[in-house]
């Protein structure tokens, strides 16, 4: 929005030429969506109070949780709006792939937010059953994926590229659709899993986020991806604006969000990150980086499936508890501990990714 406005002016002053730059527009992004998360992010709290939209507590998890019940919750919804003003106002609004992250994470975000009131406003312990969650979370992901393949200019766009080798890519045709849309779907709900302590799934899904965003300006750069044998896509440069966004968002909820939490981001937020997240690595190529960076998300999801698979066949349990991070709570490791661990480990996982852009 702002990039039109500057865009006109420059015309008149050569010195609104400077918005034209993606890194300021990306600096100036990560800014305002703090800055909004802080500023309005206390009222938020005060107003779910008010509402009495507090979160549910298992009470056969850790004891220690007992203590959360009431806990405002669908805090979701202060990431998004950040997200959005800020993209909006710094991001090149003629730009598709903006348009196409943006529409992913309020879509998924709609899903989450039905579940979240049908659970804490309307006492509904099933929440949005799943097979409903799952059939709208398919039609949204479906639909992103059939536009991306439909819109693709060049073949690079539609190939897997496989990390650590300089020439394979794998030309997937009609096949990009499933891995699209398992790769939005899938991380939708890893990251939902991974939302179980504070704090817990934010930051690793700022510190990815964050690294997709070098992903896409480098992708959106011919220069770039020629020196490092990337594929270059035309215009996903852009969504750095967005990373930067959802950068900025995160690092604001998460002032509110650390341990012990004042206020937990819901479905709504959980599901819309993990969607946008896995939409970026699909419109950069990277769905196989997405995989080593965000391999916290898949360690939650994997526990949980190996857990309900065990137990089906052999009514025993490989775990505690599941997902593994209540697992290691359970064995008498301290929240902030399993926390700080986690965020460790993606930290390290993420330079591991970063390492595939020289390592070809």
């Amino acid at each position: 929005m702002l990039l039109l406005l500057t865009d006109y002016l420059s015309k008149y002053f050569t010195f609104f030429t400077v918005f034209d730059y993606l890194s300021l527009r990306a600096i100036l992004g990560v800014l305002t969506a703090l800055a909004i998360s802080l500023m309005i992010g206390g009222k938020v709290i005060v107003l779910l109070q008010r509402l009495q939209i507090g979160q549910a507590v298992r009470d056969d998890g850790p004891q220690s949780h007992l203590s959360k019940s009431g806990t405002p919750t669908m805090g979701g919804a202060l990431i998004i709006f950040s997200i959005s003003v800020s993209t909006l106002l710094w991001g090149d609004l003629t730009n598709q792939y903006v348009w196409v992250v943006l529409l992913v994470m309020l879509a998924f975000g709609l899903v989450g937010w039905v579940d979240d009131y049908r659970k804490v406003v309307q006492k509904n312990s099933r929440g949005l059953p799943a097979k409903w969650k799952y059939f709208w979370q398919s039609v949204f992901g479906l639909a992103a994926a059939f536009y991306l393949y439909y819109t693709a200019s060049t073949p690079a766009e539609t190939s897997l590229i496989v990390p650590l080798f300089k020439d394979v890519a794998i030309p997937l045709g009609a096949f990009f659709v499933v891995l699209t849309y398992f790769v939005i779907v899938g991380t939708s709900n890893a990251v939902n899993l991974t939302d179980g302590l504070d704090g817990l799934a934010i930051l690793p899904t700022v510190l990815v986020g964050g690294a997709l965003g070098v992903f896409a300006y480098l992708t959106g750069n011919i220069r770039f991806a020629d020196y490092l044998l990337i594929p270059y896509v035309q215009g996903s440069g852009e969504l750095l604006v967005f990373c930067a966004a959802l950068a900025g968002a995160g690092l604001g909820f998460l002032w509110f969000n650390t341990y012990p939490a004042q206020i937990f981001m819901g479905d709504v937020g959980s599901l819309a990150l993990g969607a946008a997240l896995g939409v970026i690595a699909v419109i950069v190529r990277q769905e196989l980086v997405l995989f080593i960076m965000g391999g916290v998300f898949v360690m939650e999801t994997v526990s949980v499936i190996l857990q309900v698979a065990s137990y089906k066949l052999t009514k025993r349990r490989i775990f505690r508890m599941a997902p593994i991070h209540h697992h290691f709570e359970l064995k008498g490791w301290a929240e902030p501990k399993v926390i700080v661990r986690f965020w460790i480990i993606t930290v390290c996982l993420v330079l591991v990714g970063f390492a595939t852009l020289k390592v070809r």
